[in-house]
Formats: structure tokens, C-alpha cells, sequence
């Protein structure tokens, strides 16, 4: 497992290149808006801190991702001058696949369940190292930075409200919440219809989900599961979990876009859309803004 001074060394990584979001008062509690980030949403501060510490990045990085860590990596890889190649699920929304061929990465498109296996030989074939999504510990301290940020502007925050997957992002806030103010409650939110982790709380062991049923959900970067890595975190550290249905998630988007004028993709509303079942002054992280147009301005006019 990783710890506090892993994080705080990835703080220091990564500060000259994103952008130190703040807290905005929402309803009872704040939102930490992640979707302000250069690639729109946090996972660039797993990518930047993972990236900085390979020994050889000569041939390059290479990355398989639905869409946030797949920009990440590609901005990550240019500010450092490497190439990026980018393994994506075929059922990636067209503006994440658009925006990551436009930060320079070499794009493969694929069936859902063919990520890894196609991002491990390209991995083979050039020599070029892998960057996952969020079974690293690199990548899960650099995701941890939000957490330091949350307690430095909120010292006596009651809860953190974060969205989990691959859980990279709820096992570093939750590294670092925890060390720092054990007392307060980190608790993760999934949509219903990907809900392994809450399952496999409730069980007490880790529960795999079929990929097509988790696929079934229009957070798309919350489609993943958890490694054995994330889960040794999220089984220790994570309090509770709060599941959400699509209609909630959806309600959510919409919600930020009038009311706190912040753009967010579905996945990135699913903490906000937990936020309002949680009821107290808690923190939602609002991971990402790369949201479908269309999608968006159907939501807006309902």
C-alpha cells in the first residue's frame, strides 16, 4: 500500500503542471471540481507523477483507458516528449477518443474486453512502458494530491465523496485523508449498475462483475474494477459506499451545469448525485467534465 509521504512526494511532482482545483460551496457541503483540469479531468496527476518516474521512457508510454487516463497519458507523454500509444474500449464516447488523438497519442480502438491484451503487445512490440489506469502505486499517490488539497482547504471536513472504478482515485485521497484525519469518513459512489465495489464490501472479498453488465451504466469511466492493489486499499480505508441510479446520475449532470455552473460527464456527477443521499457537509469530487455535446444539451433542455 502506498503512504502519505508517497503522496506528498507526488505533490511536488506534479505542481508546476495542474491546476490546484478549489473548493466551491455546493448545497450543504463544497465540490472539489477535477474537471478543471487541462485534460478535463484528475486522472493527469496519476499520469504526470507515473510518467516522471520511469527509469526509460525512450520508446515511449503506452496506456489502455476509456477515455480521462487515455488524455492524461497523451498530455503527459508530449509535455515530456515521448509518444503515447493508446489502447480504447470501442464504446468510448467519440469526444474522448477525439480529444486524446489531438494531444498527439496514437489511438487503438478495440472491443471492451481487449484493452489490456492489446496494450500489453504494444508493450512487447516497441519496448515502451505501460502506464495503467490505476493499478499502480505512481499513479494512485498521484491521484492522493486530492485529498492533501481537500484537508488544507477544509481542515475540519466531515466527509469525502468519491467516485470508484479501478479505485486509483478513492485508494489515494483515502491514503492520504486517512493518515492525516482518521476521524473523517471517506465514502465511495458508483453507479448501480457497475456496484462490484459495494458488493464486494458488503462480502467482505472481492466480487468481479461481468464487463458487458458494467458496461450498461452511461458513467463510462466508472466501468472498470478494481485490482488487487486498489482493493487492499478501499477494503481498509474506504467507510461506506453509495450507489446511484442512471436517472440520479444523469439529474446530477444537469444539476452542476445550472447551479454550479460546472460542465461534468456523467462519471464525474456520480459523487455529486451520492452527495445529495449523503445529506451532510461532505466534499464531492467531480472527477471529470469530458462530457458528450449531445448528450449534454438533451439533458439541458429537459
Amino acid at each position: 500500500m502506498i503512504t502519505l509521504d508517497d503522496v506528498r512526494s507526488a505533490a511536488a511532482v506534479i505542481a508546476p503542471h495542474v491546476v490546484r482545483t478549489p473548493l466551491l460551496p455546493f448545497g450543504p457541503g463544497w465540490l472539489k471540481p477535477e474537471n478543471l483540469q487541462p485534460i478535463g479531468a484528475f486522472k493527469l496527476r496519476g499520469a504526470l507523477n507515473a510518467l516522471a518516474r520511469l527509469e526509460n521512457r525512450s520508446n515511449g508510454v503506452v496506456a489502455y483507458s476509456s477515455g480521462n487516463h487515455a488524455q492524461a497519458v497523451a498530455f503527459a507523454a508530449h509535455l515530456h516528449g515521448v509518444p503515447a500509444a493508446i489502447v480504447m474500449p470501442d464504446n468510448t464516447p467519440t469526444v474522448k477518443i477525439e480529444a486524446t488523438k489531438a494531444l498527439g497519442a496514437e489511438v487503438f480502438i478495440v472491443g471492451i474486453t481487449e484493452r489490456v491484451e492489446r496494450a500489453e503487445a504494444l508493450v512487447a512490440e516497441r519496448g515502451a512502458a505501460l502506464i495503467p489506469p490505476f493499478d499502480h502505486p505512481d499513479v494512485i499517490a498521484g491521484q492522493g494530491t486530492i485529498g492533501l488539497e481537500i484537508l488544507e482547504d477544509l481542515p475540519d471536513v466531515e466527509a469525502v465523496i468519491v467516485p470508484m472504478s479501478g479505485g486509483g482515485l478513492i485508494s489515494g485521497v483515502a491514503t492520504a485523508v486517512k493518515a492525516l484525519r482518521p476521524d473523517v469518513r471517506v465514502i465511495g459512489a458508483e453507479p448501480a449498475l457497475a456496484a462490484d465495489i459495494a458488493a464486494s464490501l458488503k462480502a467482505g472479498s472481492l466480487i468481479r462483475w461481468d464487463p458487458v453488465e458494467r458496461a450498461q451504466t452511461v458513467a463510462d469511466a466508472l466501468r472498470d474494477e478494481p485490482s488487487a492493489l486498489t482493493w487492499s486499499h478501499i477494503s481498509k480505508l474506504v467507510d461506506d459506499v453509495i450507489t446511484v441510479t442512471e436517472d440520479e446520475i444523469l439529474a446530477a449532470v444537469a444539476h452542476l451545469a445550472r447551479r454550479a455552473r460546472l460542465i461534468a460527464e456523467p462519471s464525474g456527477a456520480v459523487a455529486v448525485a451520492a452527495q445529495a443521499k449523503f445529506g451532510g457537509a461532505g466534499v464531492g469530487v467531480v472527477s471529470g467534465g469530458n462530457v458528450d455535446p449531445a448528450l449534454l444539451a438533451r439533458l439541458l433542455v429537459a
